[in-house]
């Protein structure tokens, strides 16, 4: 075998020839290349800005709960009074027979004078029981300081949201700009197809 047929023979290798640019379509419309752009720009938003934008407002809503319930916790303590109206037979919140219900109660106020108001109690409290209430500025009945876990689920509920409304936000968007787009593609071929249809149809009546 000679050495110009030789698939090892030296020589200049044919030019490497480069795969056309995805713009270079032209059949690709300015429309076309403009709803490619914009889906990528939203992908990215997606990407990014969502976990960004849940964690930021999760955490601020879990800080702003933790200063709330720091702030009740402050203001507000247990004491033990005891139920003086039994809870059987009072309607529940929610129509549930397992969750807390409202009855009288009666303690003995700082002053040690007997107050009483009504507070929520254990559906198996009744009367004569000993119950735990929580009073308030003014030594008047109130409700439970927020917690860490609920300052914790606020957090979360507020982060799940956010995701929810920017993954909302950029579908709302890739779905208004698809139709803007269309709009004006049915525009520009109901223009062109008046300069066409009339040599087109002709071709019909020769």
């Amino acid at each position: 075998m000679s050495a110009q047929g030789s698939p090892y023979a030296s020589g200049p290798r044919p030019p490497h020839q480069q795969h056309p640019a995805q713009d270079a379509n032209r059949l690709r419309r300015r429309s076309d290349r403009i709803e490619s752009w914009f889906r990528r720009l939203l992908m990215l938003v997606l990407a990014l800005g969502l976990p960004a934008a849940s964690v930021s407002a999760g955490l601020a809503a879990y800080e702003s709960s933790m200063r709330t319930a720091e702030a009740q916790s402050a203001e507000r303590h247990a004491i033990t009074a005891r139920v003086v109206s039994d809870t059987e037979g009072d309607g529940a919140q929610g129509g549930a027979k397992d969750v807390w219900r409202w009855a009288q109660v009666r303690w003995t106020a700082t002053d040690g004078k007997e107050r009483t108001g009504t507070a929520r109690v254990e559906p198996g409290a009744t009367e004569g029981a000993t119950v735990r209430v929580w009073l308030g500025p003014g030594g008047t009945l109130s409700r439970p300081p927020m917690t860490q876990d609920n300052a914790t689920a606020t957090g979360w509920l507020v982060g799940g949201m956010t995701a929810v409304a920017v993954t909302a936000g950029v579908f709302t968007a890739r779905a208004g700009m698809r139709l803007v787009l269309d709009r004006s593609r049915a525009a520009q071929w109901e223009a062109e197809w008046d300069l066409v249809e009339p040599s087109w149809s002709g071709r019909f009546r020769r």
